[in-house]
């Protein structure tokens, strides 16, 4: 840390982090492993995701041939828009485009890989990357955690259907449930809607990683 960050560090030790400035991809690198979500209300339209054709007669939930890359642009305001990977080859070129879209399906799978070993599937994540001041290209946002991830536990996996789920999915159920209108401002939460919610952040952690927080 630089040295007027050092003469605090009692306070900030073990809560606080040194971080780099980047020029932001304005794009989210999303890999889906399995049909949910967004991707499967584009497959039930148009038969698609992110212009990736796949074969008909798909469930929901079902597992893909082969995890694709789904680019979305990152919306200042409202939800992100999924896109094609030309869509965004416009928007950060096309040498960029392959790089990130490489690197994430790259870590999507490694990811994938341990998660399923310890009874969690990972359906989909998203990326986030940006440039540094030299030149390189690093990931900047969370990674991997149910808040950028749909993680769902291996023994009531289904196709067919939607999945329980690890992630915030339970808070968007709930807000479901009551018919928010999704204007501001935010319904509170009950309190056994957030300690639930709290419940499968750390089983999942606690899958994950092997032992408790």
């Amino acid at each position: 840390m630089p040295d007027v960050v050092r003469g605090h560090a009692n306070e900030l030790r073990g809560r606080s982090m040194l971080v780099r400035r980047t020029e932001v991809f304005p794009v989210e690198c999303v890999v889906r492993g399995y049909l949910s979500g967004s991707g499967w209300k584009d497959y039930q339209r148009t038969g698609q995701v992110c212009g990736h054709p796949l074969r008909a007669g798909l469930r929901e939930s079902e597992e893909l041939a082969a995890p694709i890359f789904t680019p979305a642009t990152k919306a200042e305001t409202g939800h992100d828009e999924n896109i094609s990977e030309q869509q965004m080859a416009d928007i950060v070129g096309s040498e960029s485009t392959e790089f990130l879209r490489d690197v994430s399906l790259r870590i999507y799978q490694e990811a994938s890989d341990y998660a399923r070993g310890r009874a969690i599937i990972i359906a989909d994540t998203k990326f986030e990357f940006g440039r540094d001041k030299d030149g390189r290209i690093i990931l900047i946002d969370e990674v991997l955690t149910p808040d950028s991830s749909r993680f769902w536990p291996l023994d009531s996996y289904e196709v067919g259907r939607s999945q329980a789920s690890f992630d915030k999915q339970y808070v968007r159920d709930y807000l479901e449930h009551i018919d928010w209108d999704k204007q501001p401002p935010a319904p509170t939460l009950p309190p056994e809607v957030a300690a639930a919610t709290t419940a499968r952040y750390l089983e999942a952690y606690e899958l994950l990683v092997g032992e408790k927080l």
